[in-house]
């Protein structure tokens, strides 16, 4: 009998952090556990060579005419620091209350083994079922996914035969409402360094006579918004689409306190877009935010000195029908314009990544083209959900960005069925991450339901 909680507390104790090379057992570890358990419920294994961390597919194969799910999920983690804030050790798990605690319970490694924990099941109870299933799990979710794009290009031929991909990697409100995501905002990141004087200046001495390169930062980074929150770039939003009244209407039924908000925010008001709530603001539109910024003297007490370079970093998040390499031109063009005439700057750019949606069926604007598996899909989620969570799901936009989802559907033609698992009190790339268990069990028997949906109608 295939037991979740425990191979949940074996897979956190391989402390599977992708970005750091002192952890390369940790990914050893991680990979070869989940790949054990795949093979162990009869799945071909694969494990798929990159330039860092592999990737592992298992599969279930079967006739051309059974519909074929693709399940994605990631076995890498975000670093544990700072170690001295976590109750109980980040690699070694507990059980307080109804929570399982230690880094990846929640992000990813307990929602993916929600859905092999269903496939057991299902197998289990059901070892004909007419439906062919491929896991698809990365391990460099957590440092930007670099591998995965040139796998995804090299492994498109067998991939680009299922129907649909189901995942569980973006979050829910509460434990009794889950939330199955149908858009991600895109991303485009980039740095502007500026350079005033050759090297740093005694301010007594040079002040007063040249352009402080904090200041022309600072002037750049006040005149990328106006008054009213919006962004002020010309063109920046051209192609932003309006809002649909079914998805207003569903945000409305997320049953968040905007107050509550402030509070757990720590702010003393809002600054939303101007004709946006705050919670339309971070799922519907578009944004440009300062994520770092620096130059001149940081250490304690003063100096007085006119640094010779500045800096900051920019992220925006783009939301369905922009498309990041437009915004990124036109990005370059208003800081040439912007950015004073008497210093010199050069333009870092960083990683981007497109916006993605999947309209769900029977709502406005549904692509005729959609596929009747995915219809499926996403008509046993709902029925599954509210059966076993006792609230139909709600479908909304979220705020963050999956760059490896806009990817699938680029490279595979695929949409996503994703189903939140995680929650706020998980503290996620947090101390104390943890993994309500609950919801875990609950997820099992949803996700069960889901695949056995799919695969009764056939292809």
């Amino acid at each position: 009998m295939f037991d979740p909680v425990e191979a949940l507390k074996e897979f956190i104790r391989h402390p599977s952090v992708s970005a750091d090379p002192a952890f390369k057992a940790g990914m050893a570890g991680a990979r070869d556990h989940i790949a054990g358990l795949l093979g162990r419920l009869g799945f071909k294994v694969e494990v798929v060579a990159t330039p860092l961390h592999p990737v592992i597919l298992a599969e279930r194969e079967g006739p051309d005419s059974w519909p074929h799910v693709i399940i994605y999920g990631h076995y890498d983690v975000q670093p544990a620091d700072p170690l001295h804030l976590w109750t109980s050790p980040a690699f070694e798990p507990e059980i307080r209350g109804d929570r399982l605690y230690g880094r990846g319970a929640a992000d990813n490694k307990g929602p993916l083994l929600v859905h092999v924990a269903a496939v057991a099941r299902l197998l289990e109870r059901r070892p004909d079922l007419p439906l062919r299933i491929t896991f698809m799990i990365e391990g460099e979710e957590e440092m930007g996914s670099p591998s995965f794009p040139a796998f995804l290009d090299a492994y498109a031929p067998r991939l680009k035969r299922a129907d649909f991909v189901l995942l569980s990697d973006t979050g829910s409100p509460r434990p009794e409402q889950i939330v199955i995501t149908c858009g991600l905002r895109g991303l485009v990141l980039l740095d502007v360094e500026v350079t005033g004087p050759r090297t740093d200046l005694h301010s007594g001495l040079h002040g007063g006579v040249l352009r402080n390169p904090i200041q022309a930062v600072a002037e750049l980074c006040a005149s990328l918004h106006d008054a009213e929150g919006r962004v002020n770039v010309p063109g920046f939003y051209d192609d932003v689409l309006p809002v649909e009244d079914w998805e207003r209407e569903q945000l409305a039924r997320l049953g968040q306190s905007e107050e509550q908000y402030r509070r757990f925010l720590g702010i003393p008001a809002f600054h939303p877009h101007k004709g946006y709530t705050p919670f339309e603001a971070t799922r519907f539109l578009p944004t440009l935010e300062f994520n770092g910024i620096g130059g001149g003297y940081q250490g304690e007490g003063t100096k007085t000195v006119i640094p010779s370079k500045a800096f900051v970093k920019i992220s925006c998040r783009l939301v369905p029908n922009q498309q990041p390499e437009k915004i990124r031109a036109l990005l370059h063009r208003t800081i040439a314009e912007r950015m004073p005439k008497d210093v010199t700057y050069r333009i870092v750019d960083q990683h981007s990544g497109t916006p993605y949606v999947v309209v769900p069926p029977d709502r406005p604007n549904t692509p005729r083209e959609q596929s009747p598996v995915l219809a499926r899909a996403f008509r046993s989620a709902d029925a599954a959900i509210a059966e076993v969570f006792g609230a139909a799901p709600l479908y909304l936009r979220e705020g963050g960005s999956v760059p490896i989802i806009a990817d699938i559907k680029r490279v595979l033609g695929l949409d996503s069925v994703m189903m939140g698992l995680f929650l706020p009190e998980d503290n996620l790339h947090a101390p104390d991450e943890s993994f309500h268990l609950g919801v875990m069990n609950k997820g099992i028997a949803a996700s069960e339901r889901i695949l056995e949906g799919v695969a009764a109608g056939g292809r």
